[in-house]
Protein backbone atom coordinates (compact mmCIF):
# COMPACT_ATOMS: atom_id res chain seq x y z
CA UNK A 1 0.00 0.00 0.00
CA UNK A 2 1.33 3.44 -0.98
CA UNK A 3 0.72 6.07 1.70
CA UNK A 4 -0.08 9.51 0.32
CA UNK A 5 1.17 12.42 2.43
CA UNK A 6 -0.65 15.61 3.28
CA UNK A 7 0.88 19.01 2.61
CA UNK A 8 1.64 19.29 6.32
CA UNK A 9 3.48 15.96 6.33
CA UNK A 10 5.46 16.98 3.25
CA UNK A 11 6.41 20.21 5.00
CA UNK A 12 7.84 18.21 7.93
CA UNK A 13 9.82 15.97 5.59
CA UNK A 14 11.15 19.05 3.78
CA UNK A 15 12.35 20.51 7.08
CA UNK A 16 14.23 17.28 7.72
CA UNK A 17 15.52 17.39 4.16
CA UNK A 18 17.05 20.81 4.74
CA UNK A 19 18.96 19.41 7.73
CA UNK A 20 20.17 16.60 5.51
CA UNK A 21 21.26 18.97 2.73
CA UNK A 22 23.22 21.07 5.21
CA UNK A 23 24.86 17.92 6.57
CA UNK A 24 26.00 16.93 3.09
CA UNK A 25 27.36 20.43 2.54
CA UNK A 26 29.31 20.17 5.80
CA UNK A 27 30.79 16.85 4.70
CA UNK A 28 31.65 18.25 1.27
CA UNK A 29 33.94 20.75 2.96
CA UNK A 30 35.65 18.00 4.96
CA UNK A 31 36.13 15.37 2.25
CA UNK A 32 39.84 15.68 1.58
CA UNK A 33 42.94 13.45 1.62
CA UNK A 34 43.96 11.95 4.98
CA UNK A 35 40.56 12.43 6.64
CA UNK A 36 39.32 9.26 8.32
CA UNK A 37 35.86 8.07 7.30
CA UNK A 38 34.87 7.80 10.97
CA UNK A 39 35.52 11.54 11.26
CA UNK A 40 32.91 12.20 8.55
CA UNK A 41 30.51 10.03 10.52
CA UNK A 42 31.18 11.97 13.72
CA UNK A 43 30.74 15.35 12.02
CA UNK A 44 27.45 14.27 10.49
CA UNK A 45 26.03 12.81 13.69
CA UNK A 46 27.01 15.82 15.78
CA UNK A 47 25.48 18.27 13.30
CA UNK A 48 22.23 16.30 12.91
CA UNK A 49 21.77 16.01 16.68
CA UNK A 50 22.39 19.73 17.13
CA UNK A 51 19.38 20.32 14.86
CA UNK A 52 17.21 18.31 17.26
CA UNK A 53 17.11 15.39 14.79
CA UNK A 54 18.42 11.82 14.82
CA UNK A 55 20.79 10.14 12.31
CA UNK A 56 18.29 7.67 10.91
CA UNK A 57 20.76 5.02 9.79
CA UNK A 58 22.33 4.57 13.25
CA UNK A 59 21.16 1.18 14.47
CA UNK A 60 18.78 0.78 11.53
CA UNK A 61 18.60 -2.97 10.95
CA UNK A 62 21.79 -3.14 12.99
CA UNK A 63 23.87 -0.66 10.95
CA UNK A 64 26.73 0.44 13.25
CA UNK A 65 27.20 4.06 12.09
CA UNK A 66 25.30 7.28 11.39
CA UNK A 67 26.11 7.59 7.68
CA UNK A 68 27.15 5.26 4.88
CA UNK A 69 30.54 6.11 3.36
CA UNK A 70 31.32 4.10 0.22
CA UNK A 71 34.63 4.53 -1.64
CA UNK A 72 35.47 3.83 -5.30
CA UNK A 73 34.08 0.36 -6.12
CA UNK A 74 31.84 0.37 -3.04
CA UNK A 75 28.27 0.98 -4.21
CA UNK A 76 26.44 1.57 -0.91
CA UNK A 77 26.40 0.78 2.82
CA UNK A 78 30.11 1.35 3.46
CA UNK A 79 30.84 1.45 7.21
CA UNK A 80 32.92 4.43 8.41
CA UNK A 81 36.08 3.55 10.32
CA UNK A 82 39.84 4.06 10.40
CA UNK A 83 40.28 4.21 6.62
CA UNK A 84 41.75 7.50 5.40
CA UNK A 85 40.59 9.16 2.21
CA UNK A 86 43.10 9.41 -0.62
CA UNK A 87 43.55 11.87 -3.47
CA UNK A 88 41.67 10.75 -6.59
CA UNK A 89 39.07 8.59 -4.85
CA UNK A 90 35.32 9.05 -5.20
CA UNK A 91 33.23 8.88 -2.03
CA UNK A 92 29.49 8.25 -1.89
CA UNK A 93 27.84 9.51 1.29
CA UNK A 94 24.29 8.33 2.06
CA UNK A 95 22.46 9.95 4.99
CA UNK A 96 19.07 9.65 6.65
CA UNK A 97 17.50 12.16 9.05
CA UNK A 98 14.62 11.44 11.45
CA UNK A 99 12.67 14.16 13.26
CA UNK A 100 9.04 14.71 14.24
CA UNK A 101 8.20 11.11 13.31
CA UNK A 102 9.30 11.42 9.65
CA UNK A 103 12.35 10.45 7.61
CA UNK A 104 14.32 12.08 4.80
CA UNK A 105 17.01 10.32 2.77
CA UNK A 106 19.65 11.58 0.31
CA UNK A 107 23.05 10.70 -1.12
CA UNK A 108 25.84 12.46 -3.00
CA UNK A 109 29.12 11.27 -4.49
CA UNK A 110 32.16 13.53 -4.02
CA UNK A 111 35.63 13.52 -5.50
CA UNK A 112 38.61 13.60 -3.16
CA UNK A 113 40.83 16.34 -4.53
CA UNK A 114 41.56 15.90 -8.25
CA UNK A 115 39.86 12.87 -9.78
CA UNK A 116 40.25 11.26 -13.20
CA UNK A 117 38.26 12.41 -16.20
CA UNK A 118 36.53 9.01 -16.28
CA UNK A 119 35.52 9.27 -12.63
CA UNK A 120 34.29 12.83 -13.15
CA UNK A 121 32.19 11.67 -16.09
CA UNK A 122 30.69 8.86 -13.98
CA UNK A 123 29.65 11.39 -11.34
CA UNK A 124 28.22 13.70 -13.96
CA UNK A 125 26.21 10.99 -15.68
CA UNK A 126 24.81 9.66 -12.39
CA UNK A 127 23.77 13.10 -11.18
CA UNK A 128 22.21 13.88 -14.55
CA UNK A 129 20.36 10.54 -14.49
CA UNK A 130 18.79 11.55 -11.18
CA UNK A 131 17.82 14.92 -12.64
CA UNK A 132 16.22 13.32 -15.70
CA UNK A 133 14.36 10.85 -13.50
CA UNK A 134 12.93 13.70 -11.43
CA UNK A 135 11.96 15.67 -14.53
CA UNK A 136 9.66 12.88 -15.73
CA UNK A 137 7.68 12.82 -12.46
CA UNK A 138 4.17 14.04 -13.21
CA UNK A 139 0.79 13.16 -11.77
CA UNK A 140 -0.80 10.50 -13.96
CA UNK A 141 2.44 9.06 -15.32
CA UNK A 142 3.63 5.55 -14.50
CA UNK A 143 6.22 4.91 -11.81
CA UNK A 144 8.27 2.85 -14.24
CA UNK A 145 8.68 5.90 -16.48
CA UNK A 146 11.22 7.10 -13.89
CA UNK A 147 13.03 3.76 -14.05
CA UNK A 148 13.11 3.70 -17.85
CA UNK A 149 14.34 7.28 -18.10
CA UNK A 150 17.24 6.64 -15.71
CA UNK A 151 18.29 3.36 -17.35
CA UNK A 152 18.09 4.73 -20.88
CA UNK A 153 20.27 7.73 -20.12
CA UNK A 154 22.86 5.75 -18.14
CA UNK A 155 23.25 3.00 -20.73
CA UNK A 156 23.44 5.46 -23.64
CA UNK A 157 26.30 7.05 -21.70
CA UNK A 158 28.16 3.72 -21.60
CA UNK A 159 27.58 2.83 -17.95
CA UNK A 160 25.23 0.41 -16.14
CA UNK A 161 22.59 0.77 -13.43
CA UNK A 162 22.60 -1.52 -10.41
CA UNK A 163 19.69 -3.97 -10.66
CA UNK A 164 19.63 -5.49 -7.17
CA UNK A 165 19.10 -2.24 -5.23
CA UNK A 166 16.18 0.16 -5.68
CA UNK A 167 14.70 3.46 -4.58
CA UNK A 168 11.66 3.51 -2.31
CA UNK A 169 8.78 5.35 -0.79
CA UNK A 170 9.54 7.18 2.46
CA UNK A 171 7.62 8.88 5.26
CA UNK A 172 6.96 7.65 8.78
CA UNK A 173 9.09 4.64 7.80
CA UNK A 174 12.48 4.76 6.14
CA UNK A 175 11.42 2.25 3.49
CA UNK A 176 7.82 2.27 2.28
CA UNK A 177 6.04 1.18 -0.85
CA UNK A 178 6.59 1.51 -3.73
CA UNK A 179 9.95 0.08 -4.68
CA UNK A 180 11.53 2.12 -7.48
CA UNK A 181 14.01 0.25 -9.71
CA UNK A 182 16.44 2.25 -11.83
CA UNK A 183 15.70 0.04 -14.83
CA UNK A 184 12.77 -1.45 -16.70
CA UNK A 185 10.23 -0.68 -19.43
CA UNK A 186 8.02 2.42 -19.30
CA UNK A 187 4.28 2.45 -18.74
CA UNK A 188 4.11 -0.05 -15.89
CA UNK A 189 3.49 -0.15 -12.15
CA UNK A 190 1.59 2.33 -9.99
CA UNK A 191 0.33 5.65 -11.33
CA UNK A 192 2.05 8.67 -9.80
CA UNK A 193 -0.32 10.59 -7.53
CA UNK A 194 -0.08 13.88 -5.66
CA UNK A 195 1.14 13.21 -2.12
CA UNK A 196 3.51 10.37 -2.96
CA UNK A 197 6.93 10.89 -1.35
CA UNK A 198 9.72 8.97 -3.05
CA UNK A 199 13.45 8.43 -2.61
CA UNK A 200 14.89 8.31 -6.14
CA UNK A 201 18.45 7.00 -6.15
CA UNK A 202 20.33 5.88 -9.26
CA UNK A 203 23.39 3.76 -8.45
CA UNK A 204 25.61 3.64 -11.52
CA UNK A 205 28.62 1.43 -12.22
CA UNK A 206 31.39 2.16 -14.69
CA UNK A 207 31.45 -1.53 -15.63
CA UNK A 208 28.94 -4.34 -15.11
CA UNK A 209 25.77 -3.87 -13.06
CA UNK A 210 26.58 -6.97 -10.98
CA UNK A 211 27.31 -6.46 -7.28
CA UNK A 212 28.28 -8.48 -4.22
CA UNK A 213 28.43 -8.01 -0.44
CA UNK A 214 31.71 -7.91 1.48
CA UNK A 215 32.45 -10.02 4.55
CA UNK A 216 31.22 -7.28 6.90
CA UNK A 217 27.70 -8.16 5.64
CA UNK A 218 27.01 -4.50 4.85
CA UNK A 219 29.33 -3.02 2.25
CA UNK A 220 28.12 -3.70 -1.30
CA UNK A 221 30.75 -3.52 -4.05
CA UNK A 222 30.85 -3.90 -7.82
CA UNK A 223 31.61 -7.49 -8.78
CA UNK A 224 34.15 -6.46 -11.41
CA UNK A 225 35.87 -3.86 -9.21
CA UNK A 226 34.74 -0.91 -11.33
CA UNK A 227 33.90 2.49 -9.86
CA UNK A 228 30.36 3.23 -8.69
CA UNK A 229 28.49 6.48 -8.00
CA UNK A 230 25.27 7.17 -6.08
CA UNK A 231 23.01 10.23 -6.01
CA UNK A 232 19.66 10.43 -4.23
CA UNK A 233 16.92 12.91 -3.40
CA UNK A 234 13.69 12.58 -1.46
CA UNK A 235 10.91 14.17 -3.54
CA UNK A 236 7.18 14.76 -3.32
CA UNK A 237 4.80 14.38 -6.26
CA UNK A 238 2.87 17.67 -6.59
CA UNK A 239 0.53 19.24 -9.13
CA UNK A 240 3.63 20.90 -10.61
CA UNK A 241 5.80 17.78 -10.82
CA UNK A 242 8.54 16.73 -8.42
CA UNK A 243 9.29 18.90 -5.38
CA UNK A 244 12.80 18.13 -4.13
CA UNK A 245 12.69 17.95 -0.33
CA UNK A 246 16.40 17.30 0.36
CA UNK A 247 18.04 20.50 -0.79
CA UNK A 248 18.64 23.94 0.67
CA UNK A 249 16.17 26.65 -0.28
CA UNK A 250 18.95 28.60 -1.98
CA UNK A 251 19.58 25.75 -4.46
Amino acid sequence: MINLKTKEEIKIIKTNGRILAKTLELLRKNIKPEVKTKELDRLAEDFIRKQGAYPAFKGYRGFPASVCVSIDNEVVHGIPGERRLEEGQIVSVDIGVFKNNYYADAAFTFGVGEISDQAQRLLGVTQEALKKGLECIREGRFLSDISYTIQSFVEKSGFSVVRDLVGHGIGMNMHEEPQIPNFGPPGQGPILKMGMVLAIEPMVNMGSFEIQTKDDNWTIVTKDGSLSAHFEHTVAVTENGAMVLTENDKV
